[in-house]
């Protein structure tokens, strides 16, 4: 089964560090990015499925006019990744979704929004490296040249330099994820990671679902997510550290004196 609803703290750990133990390395060094989400019946869409429509044509408007308006140095190079990376990174809707290559930043994200707290929460966890066996040659080639487990800007700048590449690449039906530029200490301190599709029409669940020996999806019931949220914290896995700045400062202190339901004080 590909879906394991945990039972405990012990075991959520259990579940996300299993086959994490690199035989070749003598490392526990896992393959796995995480993504962690409050509500376990979220389907994986992007935030440009969401808005519906002809998706396609939607994010070459939005991006065209993200790179007109936006100041020339908010990226490194003048390239569709790092504009890609950065539009996603300041909340305009992409093809890209976010991952993590930690545990407990997916924890955090599934139990951070107290509203959902009656709903169970879930961490998808993928194998890359084994997603990245399926990608198309002319990708696979560029991460064994470099002798990466990951996609970079650099490298995918070298093989797709326009969405019309990508989008002609639909074909292979690929998933790749990618290690967006270090831009500022969120993107580091969330150690993040990106998804992206050859279709930007297609749910990443329902390419999954196909391909089982690639993923698994753990379950967080909604009665468990106080105590996960507690020891997070105490961890110090909280919104003032993946959000530095003011604006994390206030959304820790606001979610950590929050009351429990029905209690005061």
């Amino acid at each position: 089964m590909n879906e394991i609803r945990i039972r405990s703290w012990e075991e959520l750990q259990e579940r996300l560090f299993e086959d994490s133990w690199n035989e070749e390395l003598g490392r526990f060094r896992s393959d796995y990015a995480f993504r962690g989400t409050d509500d376990a019946a979220y389907p994986l869409m992007t935030s440009i499925t969401r808005l519906g429509g002809d998706i396609e044509n939607l994010e070459r408007h939005l991006l065209r006019n993200f790179r007109k308006y936006a100041q020339r140095d908010v990226v490194e190079k003048d390239d569709l990744w790092y504009w890609l990376s950065v539009a996603k990174h300041h909340g305009l809707p992409t093809r890209l979704l976010d991952w993590t290559f930690s545990p407990f930043v997916a924890m955090h994200f599934a139990t951070s929004d107290m509203e959902r707290y009656g709903a169970d929460a879930a961490i998808w966890v993928v194998d890359y490296v084994k997603v990245h066996k399926l990608l198309p040659k002319k990708l696979t080639a560029a991460l064994e040249e470099e002798g990466s487990n990951t996609l970079t800007v650099e490298m995918l700048s070298g093989v797709v330099g326009t969405l019309e590449d990508l989008n002609q690449m639909q074909s292979e039906d690929f998933l790749g994820f990618l290690e967006p530029p270090s831009i500022d200490e969120r993107i580091v301190n969330q150690y993040a990671l990106l998804s992206i599709m050859a279709d930007p029409k297609t749910r990443l669940d329902e390419w999954l679902e196909g391909r089982p020996h690639l993923w698994k999806k753990v379950v967080i019931p909604a009665e468990l997510k106080w105590e996960i949220r507690d020891k997070l914290d105490q961890a110090n896995v909280t919104e003032r550290v993946l959000f530095p700045g003011l604006d994390g400062l206030s959304r820790w202190l606001r979610r950590h004196y929050t009351p429990k339901q029905g209690e005061t004080g």
